[in-house]
């Protein structure tokens, strides 16, 4: 694909990587499978939301764990890294960032003097009532043109995948498999 000029206060390379992945689904791989259909949409989301959550000087890093506390605050990081899916030192960095932003801080409980919990500032919390419809208003231009009916089928269908999915890990950890860390996989044996 040709680089094409970004229209006027556009970044060029954003422009032709959301040009790449249409043209990677309407011309070269129409019938690419699925998870890369998946993965190509979760990107697009991000990058849309991205986009949004620049205007705040918020970070899509940040908006996942912001929207993982706004839900339930003072859990600790091990909790935290498990909700928004993420491993513990990447979440230990964030804490750190969003704790010099004002977001949030770390305390400990009484009696338990090894485990810091993660709560919300004010200023955290009021993030929420900003970067929320943002989030909304990505849903709605992405269903744009997509009926109830349809988006009913859809929701259902990728409900039932990630419960698949979810299900077959279940059974591949029963039966004594894991998920190795990607710096392990990095290395040469």
């Amino acid at each position: 694909m040709a680089e094409r000029p970004a229209p006027p206060g556009k970044s060029a390379a954003a422009y032709n990587t959301t040009l790449a992945i249409l043209e990677h689904w309407e011309r070269d791989r129409p019938g690419d499978r699925l998870a890369h259909l998946v993965r190509d949409l979760s990107r697009c989301f991000t990058r849309a939301l991205q986009l949004r959550l620049a205007d705040f000087d918020v970070s899509f890093g940040h908006w996942m764990f912001l929207r993982a506390l706004w839900k339930k605050d003072g859990v600790t990081q091990r909790e935290l890294s498990i909700t928004v899916g993420l491993m513990e030192p990447t979440t230990h960095t964030a804490l750190i960032r969003m704790e010099e932003l004002g977001y949030v801080v770390r305390r400990r409980k009484d009696g338990n003097r090894r485990k810091h919990f993660i709560y919300l500032t004010d200023e955290g919390k009021a993030l929420e009532e900003k970067l929320v419809p943002l989030a909304e208003e990505v849903n709605r231009i992405a269903a744009d043109g997509v009926d109830a009916d349809a988006m009913a089928v859809i929701r259902t269908g990728l409900l039932r995948m990630v419960k698949n999915l979810a299900e077959d890990e279940a059974a591949a950890l029963a039966a004594g498999r894991s998920l190795p860390s990607t710096r392990s996989l990095g290395q040469r044996v």
